[in-house]
């Protein structure tokens, strides 16, 4: 049967994603040498992708960034747990908390490349706005059969004498955020429809079912292990009720022979009942008939005993995998809060020196204020310290960029330099050949708008009379 499309997308848990989709050394040592789900031998096969502009930096890292962005673009903090409010009938409301990193798990094929899933989570940019910054091909993921695979499974595979069903899937790391507005990407359900229609096209596979035409939910990567485990569970208990039921007919069978041939031996001899019958007994319990159902009785509640054993092994396996599962969550969130709570303290320290520091400095604010800005416009850290550290004016050929007219405008030979707000000694501002930098893009702006206007208006100046 072939893989169908399916694209689940969730809240990115920062705790846990990074470890999960690089595949840590620690991740790996707390799965533990079961492998319940990850094979260590196909990891080669991974694959991964970090956004360039994402650098080198955590998700936590780009999480706290963010917060800052939509403190600076709405002027409130980003509301990042769920909260209550009441409705205009008075009724209690939840609203739920920002997520501004999301993550979508993908099903791939097992020929689909990087570049296939790279290029999927480029459309989502140009269609939603979503930004990709991380993208993760996982081969290496999947769960054991209990026993051979069907004969339409063409997708499983033997790894060291037992056979594995292979989950071929891959992990997408959304910014979800506008960074313009500092509000979050409102997608609905038909945006989401027709993201998974996205993915059926540009990986040539079949679309799945929406879940509110199957009603089925999505399954988390260890619940989705338990529920096959349970399957197969239920396979195994079915035959072995059918085996069962082989026996009880079997031996039905043989005490109906049992039977006739007591009758038989009454019938026939009237004399020395008891010693013909028992001779006759005998000599049956070891001829063809009765051998063969004592000894199909003997294969059947053999089987039934190997069957009943490995429900057993398959039930404590199951456990096992529950109890090792909450202890990696316990293990990671433990992790998780300790950095949380190092990093607040750096934080908290950090901003106390800041809050001291503006005061010993008053100045420090704007010229952090003006290093903003100029690397904003586009000066490189050479040319900003000369403005700031040296206090030099610079002389600059190029194009520097407006973020209010989100465009660029060309300069040739100009002179920039950082002096103070001639109206508050307290503010500094940023010249271009001794004119306020607002009002310099003001004018390019106007003139790069009435040129506009003149290049619209000469065709209609020059359309002439036809006779």
């Amino acid at each position: 049967m072939a893989t169908k499309s399916s694209i689940h997308i969730k809240p990115c848990n920062i705790a846990s994603s990074e470890a999960h989709n690089r595949r840590t050394a620690e991740y790996i040592r707390n799965i533990g040498m079961s492998k319940i789900y990850v094979v260590s031998e196909l990891s080669a096969d991974n694959e991964q992708w970090i956004n360039p502009n994402f650098g080198t930096l955590e998700l936590q890292t780009h999480y706290d960034n963010i917060k800052r962005m939509v403190k600076e673009k709405t002027g409130r903090a980003m509301q990042e747990k769920e909260r209550e409010r009441k409705g205009k009938n008075g009724k209690i409301i939840k609203v739920a908390g920002c997520s501004p990193i999301r993550e979508g798990v993908l099903l791939i094929r097992p020929d689909t490349t990087l570049a296939d899933v790279h290029k999927f989570g480029e459309e989502c940019q140009r269609r939603w706005g979503i930004t990709p910054l991380q993208i993760f091909l996982h081969k290496d993921e999947g769960h054991w059969l209990g026993g051979k695979p069907d004969t339409e499974d063409k997708e499983s595979f033997q790894v060291g004498g037992k056979w594995f069903k292979p989950n071929y899937h891959a992990h997408i790391v959304f910014d979800w955020m506008n960074h313009d507005t500092g509000k979050s990407r409102k997608l609905n359900d038909e945006d989401m429809a027709a993201m998974q229609t996205l993915a059926s096209d540009i990986l040539m596979m079949e679309r799945g079912q929406s879940k509110n035409v199957t009603g089925k939910e999505h399954l988390e990567r260890n619940d989705f292990i338990i529920e096959k485990q349970k399957a197969e569970l239920q396979r195994i208990e079915a035959i072995k009720r059918h085996k069962e039921q082989q026996v009880n007919l079997a031996e039905q069978e043989l005490r109906q022979v049992k039977s006739e041939i007591r009758t038989d031996k009454l019938k026939s001899v009237a004399t020395d009942a008891a010693t013909v019958i028992a001779s006759g007994v005998g000599s049956l319990f070891g001829s063809g008939k009765m051998k063969k159902l004592e000894q199909s009785n003997d294969e059947l509640r053999q089987e039934i005993a190997k069957r009943d054993k490995g429900i057993d092994d398959l039930k404590a396996q199951m456990q096992r995998m529950q109890e090792q599962h909450g202890k990696q969550i316990r293990n990671l969130q433990g992790i998780h809060n300790q950095e949380l709570e190092a990093k607040d303290k750096e934080i908290s320290r950090l901003n106390t020196l800041l809050e001291k520091a503006f005061k010993w400095f008053p100045m420090l604010r704007e010229m952090l204020r003006m290093e903003k800005l100029c690397a904003a416009i586009g000066f490189t850290k050479e040319m900003i310290e000369s403005l700031l550290t040296k206090k030099e004016a610079i002389r600059c050929n190029g194009r520097i960029y407006s973020e209010e007219h989100r465009r660029k405008f060309d300069i040739k030979n100009d002179i920039f330099k950082v002096e103070k707000n001639p109206t508050d000694d307290s503010k500094l501002i940023l010249t271009i050949n001794k004119q306020s930098m607002d009002e310099w893009f003001k004018e390019q702006w106007n003139k790069l708008r009435q040129s506009l206007r003149q290049s619209a208006e000469e065709p209609r100046k020059n359309r002439g009379f036809k006779l």
